[in-house]
């Protein structure tokens, strides 16, 4: 993908005026129930920021431009950005074995660093929060890598896994010799000017937004705590203000010597495998990657507990778009804002992946009934008493699931009726068994059904007997697993390299 990664400015797009996105950004949180909200815009020329409410609506803080808010999976920008510096300095390999320096990967040897960072790697996503809670990162990997929980063949699929990325923070405390947390700071936060701030770290210095989720019954908002895993602090532990984000952004699209063009540029190239489905129309070594007419994005979405955070660049005009809310309803705030910046500046900023083509009618698909595991997660497709498929998850109720000649599906949410992109089925070329399903970008294999004997074919070797097409993926708006993050002790170092 040729982009210009340190060169001027391309073209001189028009300003969002301060006030109007202001007031606009003020209507949209009132009307969504956010308590609290930041937007950064860099249009190539000049940075704007506008920021409104309270950081927490039990105290009543106010959200000021230096609020940092928990990131969620935002946070595996930086860890990807940090693994990408250490390989421009020579200290690792994106295509060499994880395993190479990772003992606890010894069991994967096909799986590469560069696996890990696309979410190619076919680990699951990773333990439930309640177990992830009390395990060392050494036992969280053992458990989440396991050969016999891999989900296809390193390298032929998507799915999205904060297992890989507890490894690559293990990774980088392995080849560094410091914690992730101290690694992170050292390499991208102090060259950024962000002000640390961690989920389960030392009190931060500035101020930190709560998380918040409405109570259905009363009405009430109210703050939640965060429960990160620490294992998982890698995946999801940084809190940071849209103004940071904004500064990632640039260096992402080559515009700040945090990240030189030679890290930047190999992290904004679509990886083959990697087909996110409703997550983002591409991804590479750790950015989503978006379209838009002849433009290509780059940047990440984040929810942790009763927040929602964006980031998205553009790296041919230098436009950099940031947002965070401490409400799970920001995302939509978050969408409705976009549509404001397309009318005040010109730019189609994107949130969704590009419209598919269409995809003809809905086709009966009975041969998707089984069940299909993504580590300890189970996806139940049975058949309703019209024959149509329902899909259930860990036990969940059955939600209606249409599906279409493409194998991809589409979820009906049952109190509108409104169909969301869901995912896709995946048929293996040898056997022409539905092998798998990826549901909101997490894959899963199918499982021996009962009385059928159809199963999927075994992935767990070091080599499979071939390659699978890639699987797609969607974002189901009804699943209730947030993107959940994650930490991890150092060892001795691979290399002396410090920042």
């Amino acid at each position: 993908m040729p982009y210009p990664t340190a060169a001027p400015v391309a073209e001189r797009l028009p300003s969002p005026d301060r006030r109007t996105l202001q007031n606009r950004l003020d209507e949209l949180a009132r009307a969504h129930g956010v308590p609290g909200a930041q937007l950064a815009v860099h249009t190539g020329t000049q940075v704007i920021s506008v920021h409104t409410g309270t950081a927490d609506a039990a105290t009543g803080r106010p959200f000021t431009a230096d609020t940092a808010v928990p990131l969620g999976s935002v946070t595996k920008l930086y860890t990807a950005a940090a693994v990408l510096l250490l390989a421009d300095d020579g200290d690792l390999d994106l295509d060499e074995p994880a395993a190479a320096i990772l003992p606890e990967l010894r069991a994967l040897p096909e799986v590469t660093i560069r696996h890990l960072l696309s979410h190619t790697a076919g680990l699951p996503s990773g333990p439930d929060s309640d177990t992830a809670a009390g395990l060392t990162t050494a036992r969280y990997l053992a458990s989440a890598c396991a050969p016999r929980d891999v989900l296809f063949a390193p390298g032929t699929g998507f799915s999205y896994s904060n297992a890989g990325y507890t490894a690559a923070g293990r990774l980088i405390e392995e080849v560094t010799g410091m914690t992730w947390r101290e690694a992170i700071q050292a390499l991208l936060l102090d060259p950024l000017g962000t002000r640390p701030a961690f989920l389960g770290g030392p009190a931060p210095d500035r101020p930190v937004a709560a998380g918040h989720a409405r109570n259905t019954a009363s009405g009430r908002l109210l703050s939640v705590a965060q429960n990160l895993a620490p294992a998982e602090a890698p995946a999801g532990a940084l809190l940071a203000g849209a103004l940071d984000l904004l500064a990632l952004g640039r260096a992402l699209v080559g515009r700040s010597t945090a990240l030189p063009p030679s890290a930047a540029e190999p992290m904004r190239r679509p990886e083959p495998a990697a087909r996110p489905g409703a997550l983002a129309d591409a991804w590479g070594p750790g950015p989503a990657l978006f379209r838009r007419e002849d433009r290509w994005w780059c940047g990440h979405d984040g929810n942790a507990h009763g927040t929602s955070c964006h980031l998205r660049a553009e790296p041919g005009t230098g436009v950099v778009v940031a947002f965070t809310g401490n409400s799970s309803s920001a995302t939509a705030l978050w969408r409705d804002l976009t549509d404001d910046l397309d009318a005040l500046t010109g730019l189609a900023v994107p949130t969704t992946p590009a419209p598919a083509p269409d995809r003809g009618h809905p086709i009966a698909l009975p041969e998707c009934a089984g069940t299909y595991r993504n580590g300890t997660t189970e996806y139940r497709v049975s058949l309703d008493a019209a024959g149509s498929p329902v899909l259930s998850i860990d036990g969940d109720l059955p939600l209606p699931l249409v599906c279409y000649a493409d194998l991809s599906c589409d979820l009906v949410d049952p109190a509108t009726g409104r169909r969301e992109s869901a995912g896709h089925f995946h048929r293996d070329p040898l056997t022409g068994v539905l092998d798998r399903v990826q549901i909101s970008g997490r894959a899963a294999r199918r499982t021996a059904d009962a009385g059928t004997g159809t199963s999927a074919p075994d992935t767990s070797g070091s080599r499979a007997p071939g390659p699978a097409s890639p699987a797609t993926g969607g974002t189901v708006p009804f699943s209730r697993r947030p993107d959940g993050p994650a930490c991890a002790p150092a060892s001795p170092p691979r290399s002396a390299r410090t920042a």
